[in-house]
């Protein structure tokens, strides 16, 4: 998961024109907000209600909204200092990179395990309030983050190791590979997302197939939990299509030497932001009662304003 802006603008030449790169940097940024925008709202109606706090699938749910504007905000600051400031310092864009792939590889986890919990519901309904408690919610919670750490952090100590001092104070292109260039991290990389891609989609797979079979005895329950994990797949989709976006990334620059970094645009878009829209979809507006409270307080803020 190459997560950075600078995937996008690249160092190829030629650069973009100051016409498109203010069109790109405002779509972006009116994404970014928009998108942010109504994950604050979720957050702030997850907030206000204790009803979202005992349940385990709310949580889940609003711990993917969390890191998803995290996720939003950073990359969308990396692609204006892409075109704004250039190089800024290693030191400086190690922290964003780091904090960017953590909370993009979160993203997978975290959409395997509503799928688990979607299945515990449907397929043991008498067992789930037992199986999923709140507590094995935030056990579940920070083991996604500890994979996340222990995947990305090698990538730190394997430059800490192999570069001199000095290279951590010099400035460079915020890329992954600018501040990560040994060829073991490539390799790691490539490793550890063919794991992901295994354990996650088997995941997804197991959990729609078990609904799918529930749904047919007529379930409406079933039949919703089933369409919740298509969302999900979809979701997942285009969120693991950053594991293979380096290899997609390369392709097109070479099939489109011309446009390479307008196709590099769109891949950001495709892979970074859209993913991040559907959340609010599939919980905030399908989800009856998280529904209606989220529409209450719409509704109370346009009446105050």
């Amino acid at each position: 998961m190459n997560v950075s802006s600078a995937d996008v603008t690249a160092t190829l030449q030629p650069r973009d024109s100051f016409s498109k790169a203010v069109t790109k940097n405002l779509i972006v940024v009116v994404l970014s907000i928009s998108i942010n925008y109504i994950n604050g709202s979720l957050v702030h109606t997850f907030s206000k209600h204790q009803i979202f706090y005992t349940n385990p699938r709310y949580i889940l749910f609003i711990h993917l909204v969390v890191n998803d504007i995290i996720q939003v905000t950073l990359t969308a600051v990396l692609f204006v200092l892409s075109y704004t400031v250039y190089k800024i310092h290693v030191s400086v864009c190690c922290i964003f990179i780091l904090i960017a792939l953590f909370t993009t590889e979160n993203t997978p986890l975290n959409l395997a395990c509503m799928a688990v919990e979607c299945y515990i519901a449907v397929c043991f309904p008498l067992r789930h309030a037992h199986i999923c408690t709140v507590r094995k919610t935030t056990v579940w919670i920070a083991l996604i983050w500890t994979t996340s750490v222990l995947s990305v952090l090698p990538d730190l100590f394997i430059t800490l190791a192999t570069q001199p001092l000095d290279f951590f104070h010099s400035r460079v292109f915020c890329l992954r590979q600018t501040v990560f260039p040994s060829p073991l991290i490539v390799q790691k990389r490539d490793i550890t997302y063919l794991l992901f891609l295994i354990v996650v989609w088997l995941t997804i797979f197991y959990t729609y197939f078990k609904v799918l079979f529930a749904a047919k005895s007529a379930s409406k329950d079933a039949k919703k939990a089933r369409n919740t994990i298509v969302l999900h797949g979809f979701q997942l989709l285009l969120c693991m299509a950053s594991y293979v976006s380096p290899q997609l990334m390369d392709a097109l620059q070479r099939r489109f030497p011309k446009n390479s970094i307008d196709s590099l645009f769109v891949i950001y878009i495709t892979i970074q932001i859209l993913p991040r829209s559907l959340s609010p979809i599939i919980y905030g507006i399908r989800d009856n009662t998280f529904r209606k409270f989220l529409k209450e307080h719409l509704l109370c803020k346009l009446y105050v304003h």
